[in-house]
């Protein structure tokens, strides 16, 4: 068991909402719907958290993995008010570390990117890859 998870749907910075993205078995995806034919990018608002009387004792590298996980950037938050705000100020990155992970939210954003290059498809190929040392209180 883990002892952590990423949670989607607007989650709050310091609080315990938000929707947990299942693990592995597609039933709670992190889902970006973007038009095949253009260039679009859809931001979300994520957070991880650990279960509560454990945090994570290192820092917290987040990236993805997967045939297409060139379209995923990840990047840090600043306490950004929206998605609009974040898609403006975000430094995107393929990897982020997180410091401090314990059992509130920890925000930051992600980023899908289409082009009119690609064959429209549900590509379920890429995860979202949270790495950190999980510790009891």
């Amino acid at each position: 068991m883990a002892h952590f998870a990423i949670y989607m749907n607007n989650p709050t910075a310091g609080s315990i909402d938000g929707t947990r993205i299942s693990e592995g078995d597609q039933t709670l995806p992190l889902t970006a719907t973007l038009d095949a034919s253009q260039s679009e990018t859809m931001i979300m608002k994520c957070a991880i958290r650990c279960d509560s009387g454990y945090v994570i004792s290192s820092d917290t590298t987040i990236s993805f993995s997967g045939d297409t996980a060139s379209k995923w950037k990840v990047a840090e938050d600043n306490d950004y008010s929206d998605a609009t705000i974040a898609a403006q100020m975000c430094t995107w990155q393929d990897e982020i570390s997180i410091e401090s992970v314990t059992a509130v939210n920890k925000v930051f954003w992600v980023k899908a990117s289409s082009n009119p290059n690609e064959t429209p498809s549900n590509d379920i190929s890429v995860t979202i890859d949270a790495v950190g040392i999980v510790a009891q209180e």
